[in-house]
């Protein structure tokens, strides 16, 4: 019974829900997590602990940069939450807007600060 009170606790926040809905189509590390979201990392990295306990989460480490994304088994499941649980305006907004600043956010990636990640979105998963 452990296993949906962690998922539940893991997309019940806000900006948990805004996390796993940036990870579920695309890899980032915490570094962008924390520009798009506008967030200290260490803020962030509590989150992603939450998440991560869920067992919702796959983690590449290149150097000193943890990328994350969302395990291919969960992303079905977020699918048909977002759709059934669709946004207001306001928050299609946000999240909407978190897209977008991903979207820029990755085109610049290996001339900020991150190499690419060699995990994908459709890989296996590794830890």
């Amino acid at each position: 019974m452990q296993a949906p009170i962690a998922f539940a606790r893991a997309i019940a926040d806000e900006t948990r829900f805004r996390v796993v809905h940036l990870l579920h189509e695309r890899v980032l590390c915490v570094c962008e997590l924390a520009d798009i979201l506008e967030l200290p990392q260490s803020t962030l990295s509590s989150h992603l602990r939450v998440i991560a306990r869920a067992g919702m989460l796959d983690c590449e480490r290149r150097g000193k940069w943890l990328f994350y994304r969302v395990k291919p088994s969960f992303r079905p499941l977020l699918r048909v939450l977002f759709k059934h649980f669709q946004s207001t305006p306001a928050e299609d907004k946000a999240l909407a807007s978190d897209q977008r600043k991903a979207l820029r956010r990755v085109d610049c990636r290996d001339a900020e600060c991150c190499p690419s990640p060699a995990m994908k979105t459709s890989s296996p998963s590794r830890k």
